[in-house]
């Protein structure tokens, strides 16, 4: 393991990929049953690791949930980073491994949880592709759109509702 980069807790980001993390186990939160978005009901366990930097979530999934208990040094292999509701999580992955070291970490900084800093996510593209014009719900009132244009009977300015539509562009809507 001496030839590949490992990766300190405190330097995790959004972005980080292929990460090569030495931690030790300070809890694990109680099991719970979760239906993934393909109606698969999977079981969870979100343990919290760390090192002297700091500490992050990882995420335990069916099989690995038993063979991780606390104050159990594991060495992370290849596994990655993602965002739950902004707040990253450490996962293993179907490509990286999980495996108890000999090596002890003896302090784990635990007043650093980079798992409680919020990230604004990276927009995904919207479903059924995204071609550059704007989706106005169907329904109700005057208004009718084409590409680059509107129509309709609003005052003022001659704009035609194009700066509203800059403004609005970056929102979300849920």
């Amino acid at each position: 393991m001496e030839d590949k980069a490992m990766t300190k807790v405190k330097d995790l980001t959004p972005a980080s990929k292929q990460v090569n993390v030495l931690v030790k186990v300070v809890s694990l939160s109680e099991e719970r049953e979760i239906t993934s978005k393909f109606g698969e009901a999977r079981k969870l366990v979100e343990a919290t690791v760390g090192d002297e930097t700091g500490t992050v979530l990882l995420t335990l999934w069916n099989d690995q949930i038993g063979s991780v208990h606390k104050d159990e040094t594991l060495l992370i292999d290849n596994g990655y980073v993602t965002l739950v509701r902004g707040h990253i999580r450490l996962n293993v992955g179907k490509y990286g491994t999980m495996a108890k070291s000999e090596q002890m970490i003896e302090n784990v900084n635990t007043a650093l949880d980079v798992s409680a800093v919020e990230y604004e996510r990276e927009p995904r593209y919207r479903s059924g592709g995204y071609s550059g014009e704007r989706r106005e719900r169907s329904g109700g009132g005057d208004r009718q759109f084409e590409f680059g244009t509107f129509s309709g009977n609003r005052s003022g300015g001659g704009s035609g509702g194009r700066d509203r539509d800059r403004r609005d562009r970056g929102r979300r809507r849920y």
